[in-house]
């Protein structure tokens, strides 16, 4: 079975953060790095991934996405401080 993954993204100050869905995590923050990820990650510059999880299911990561997606910005932020608790950049 083929990996799936959900990621947040955020810009260089952390204020502003995108959720995201893919199959391929490393290729994917390439082209959000390259401007061809999404045009909300190229007008905002959000590109510094900071939290992500795998998973097997695809239908399941596309579960996480839909409820991370409709939670608070305050919830986010306390997620992702659990696995990475400085906000700092993930490099894969």
């Amino acid at each position: 079975m083929k990996k799936s993954y959900i990621y947040i993204l955020t810009n260089t100050y952390r204020t502003t953060f995108y959720i995201g869905i893919t199959a391929d995590l490393k290729n994917r923050i390439i082209s959000h790095a390259d401007g061809k990820g999404s045009e909300f990650t190229k007008k905002y510059n959000v590109t510094d991934l900071v939290y992500y999880e795998e998973f097997l299911d695809i239908n399941q990561a596309i579960a996480r996405e839909k409820q991370l997606k409709n939670w608070k910005r305050d919830w986010k932020i306390e997620l992702i401080k659990k696995l990475n608790p400085s906000l700092e950049t993930i490099n894969l």
